[in-house]
C-alpha cells in the first residue's frame, strides 16, 4: 500500500507543470512571435528542437523524482506547516486532476488532529478526542487551504475559534479537504464522513454545528443537501451552521480569471497564458456560481452568516464594490444584486454578521467572530424558550 505523499512527489508535479505550462507557453508564445515578424520555417525548426528537448528532460525527471517518492524517500509533505500548505495551494490549483491523474498528492477529506488524520473508528477518535463532549462543531477550511488556516493570527488575537469553542463546551472536529474538488463531490463525501463521525463518537451526540470558511461554507451546504436527500440521521442533530465570507452566490474575482482566459485565448501570441488561467480546478469554477435557491437550507437548523468589508460600511463605494476583496457581502448574506431584486434571500431568517475594515482571510480568526460564536452557540443560546430569535444584524452595516 503506497505511503503518505513525500516531498519528492510534489517535486515530481512541478517538473511536470514546468514542461506542461511553462516551457509549452514559453515555446508557443515564441513561435507565434516568430510567425508574426519572421514567417521562416528554419527559425521554428530549430526553435521546436530545443523545447522538445526540454520537455524530455523534464519529463524523465518527473519520472524519477515519482519514483522515489513511492519508494518512500525524503520527508513527507504532512511533515512540516509548509509542505502542508503547499499541498493545499497544489490541491486547490488542480485538485481535480491530482485525483485522476496523480492520487498520492490528492488530500482526502479526513477529520485532522495535530496534523494527521485521525480514522472515524471509536478507538481511535477516543484517543484523538479524549474529552470529547457531546456537542460537536465541525470545522471547514476554503479554497487553497487547510485546516492550519484557522490558526492565522493566533499570536495576535490570542486564540483560534476551536479554543472559543471548546470553552463554550463544544468539541471541535477540524477537517482538510481537495478544494479543487467540485462541490457537489465534497459536499457528498462531507455528508458521508459527518455520518460516520456521529456513529463512532465516544459519546452520544447531543447537538452538531458546522462551521465553514469561504468555500468551506459552499461545501457544508452541500453535505447538507447530500444528507437530505440520503435521509441520513445526523441532519436531525444540526442545530447551527456558520459561513465566515462564503460567496453564497459566486465569487467574481473566480469569474474575472475565466474571463481573463477567454480574452487571452484570443491572440495566438497570448492564447498559452491564456491556457495557464484555464488549467484551474473545477472547484474554483464552481465558485463563479456558487449555490443558490437549488440548495436550500435545512428547515430546523439556524444559519449565521459573517460578512466583511474592506471599509467601515458596506454601503461604502469601495466596501459595496470589493467587499472583502474576494467576496462581495451580498452573496455573503445569500442576497442576489439589484438586477435580482424580486427574487427572496437564500437566508429569509439568518443571523448576520458584518465585520468591518476586514479582508477575506481575516475571519479565519477575527475577535468580532469570536464574540459572535459565544451568542451563537453559547449555553444561552438555546434555552427552555427555543432557539435564539433569528434574523438580528450585528455589527456597522
Amino acid at each position: 500500500m503506497p505511503g503518505p505523499p513525500r516531498l519528492l512527489d510534489a517535486a515530481a508535479l512541478l517538473a511536470e507543470v514546468v514542461d506542461d505550462l511553462v516551457v509549452r507557453t514559453v515555446r508557443d508564445t515564441h513561435l507565434a512571435w516568430a510567425d508574426r515578424f519572421h514567417g521562416g520555417t528554419l527559425h521554428r525548426g530549430l526553435a521546436s528542437g530545443v523545447y522538445a528537448g526540454l520537455g524530455v528532460g523534464l519529463r524523465a525527471t518527473s519520472r524519477g523524482l515519482g519514483a522515489l517518492g513511492e519508494g518512500g524517500l525524503g520527508p513527507a509533505l504532512d511533515d512540516t506547516r509548509s509542505g502542508r500548505r503547499v499541498s493545499a495551494v497544489v490541491n486547490g490549483l488542480i485538485g481535480d486532476r491530482l485525483a485522476r491523474e496523480r492520487p498520492r498528492l490528492a488530500v482526502p477529506l479526513a477529520v485532522r488532529r495535530d496534523g494527521r488524520d485521525v480514522p472515524l473508528l471509536p478507538d481511535a477518535l477516543r484517543v484523538a478526542f479524549p474529552a470529547a463532549s457531546g456537542r460537536v462543531a465541525v470545522l471547514l477550511h476554503g479554497l487553497f487551504e487547510s485546516e492550519s488556516a484557522f490558526e492565522r493570527h493566533r499570536d495576535r488575537v490570542g486564540h483560534t475559534y476551536a479554543e472559543t469553542l471548546a470553552g463554550l463546551g463544544w468539541t471541535p472536529v477540524l477537517l482538510r479537504a481537495n478544494s479543487g474538488l467540485a462541490l457537489a463531490e465534497n459536499g457528498a463525501t462531507l455528508a458521508a464522513l459527518v455520518s460516520d463521525l456521529v456513529q463512532h463518537w465516544p459519546v452520544e451526540v447531543e447537538r452538531l454545528a458546522l462551521i465553514g470558511h469561504s468555500m468551506g461554507g459552499l461545501v457544508l451546504r452541500a453535505a447538507c443537501a447530500a444528507a437530505a436527500d440520503g435521509e441520513q440521521p445526523w441532519t436531525s442533530l444540526l442545530t447551527d451552521v456558520v459561513t465566515l465570507g462564503t460567496p453564497h452566490l459566486g465569487a467574481p474575482l473566480a469569474d474575472g480569471i475565466g474571463r481573463g482566459a477567454r480574452a487571452l485565448s484570443r491572440l495566438p501570441e497570448s492564447a498559452a497564458f491564456g491556457r495557464i488561467l484555464d488549467q484551474r480546478s473545477v472547484g474554483v469554477l464552481d465558485l463563479v456560481r456558487g449555490l443558490g435557491p437549488e440548495v436550500p437550507p435545512l428547515q430546523h437548523a439556524r444559519y449565521h452568516l459573517v460578512s466583511a468589508t474592506l471599509s467601515a460600511s458596506a454601503r461604502h463605494p469601495v466596501g459595496w464594490a470589493l467587499g472583502d476583496l474576494l467576496v462581495r457581502q451580498p452573496s455573503a448574506y445569500g442576497v442576489p444584486g439589484r438586477r435580482a431584486r424580486s427574487r427572496p434571500a437564500l437566508f429569509p431568517q439568518a443571523d448576520l454578521l458584518h465585520v468591518p475594515r476586514a479582508g477575506h482571510f481575516d475571519l479565519l480568526n477575527h475577535p468580532q467572530v469570536h464574540d459572535a460564536l459565544r451568542d451563537w452557540l453559547g449555553e444561552s443560546a438555546v434555552g427552555e424558550q427555543g432557539p435564539i430569535p433569528r434574523g438580528s444584524v450585528r455589527g456597522p452595516g
